[in-house]
């Protein structure tokens, strides 16, 4: 899976020169929670978030009035709190990478550039819509969480048993296990009551972990 099939497009903008008051409204109305700042020929020059914007205040403030402080915070724009050294990615990224970048360096989002055309943005909301899709969250089934041995077959073997009891698995996603000599997965599958599946399961594995029937949401 790559960015281009999950990033927002086309991208909400502003100009550098936009009042912070004009860029937050529009931020509300639009109910986003960043805005890539462009200049007069499209080039990307910055991004600004609601954070910076619902942080940003006039210097030595704190003797104003509220009308005089109303008044200099109508003057500060964009450009003078944005982020200038911008971390973006490609189109063709994947989306773990992105979901890496964002993790490393504690930010929500990544504008989405083609050589130098900004193309979209992929935000952490985009990247939990994924983590709903890999597990299954919105399917019903049967949610069953085991420790496996680190070696190879271990799927296998586990979705051998699924097909031999007619059933269908419709997520599953793999984790770090207790030590490296073993992995946590978990997986929903559908077509088959609790009962038998940890009957037929428990034997195969190190740990059972956890098992629960799931409706649609």
């Amino acid at each position: 899976m790559f960015v281009h099939e999950r990033m927002s497009h086309p991208v909400i903008t502003v100009h550098p020169e936009i009042p912070i008051q004009d860029a937050l409204a529009l931020m509300r109305r639009e109910s986003i929670r960043r805005l890539p700042v462009v200049d007069a020929r499209g080039n990307l020059v910055g991004i600004v978030s609601d954070h910076d914007l619902l942080h940003a205040s006039p210097s030595d403030a704190t003797s104003l009035s509220i009308w005089e402080l109303n008044y200099l915070l109508s003057k500060i724009t964009v450009e003078q709190i944005m982020t200038k050294n911008v971390i973006s990615v490609t189109p063709d990224t994947p989306v773990e990478e992105a979901a890496r970048i964002m993790a490393d360096h504690k930010i929500g989002g990544l504008p989405v550039l083609r050589g130098q055309e900004l193309v979209g943005i992929i935000t952490e909301t985009d990247l939990f819509k994924i983590f709903l899709e890999l597990l299954g969250a919105r399917e019903g089934g049967v949610r069953l969480t085991v420790l496996v041995p680190n070696v190879p077959g271990e799927l296998a073997k586990l979705t051998a048993i699924v097909r031999g009891l007619n059933g269908n698995i419709v997520a599953m996603v793999q984790a770090m296990g207790e030590s490296s000599t073993n992995r946590e997965l978990t997986f929903k599958v559908a077509g088959i009551e609790k009962q038998a599946l940890a009957e037929a399961i428990e034997p195969e594995v190190i740990k059972l972990i956890d098992i629960r029937t799931t409706t649609p949401a």
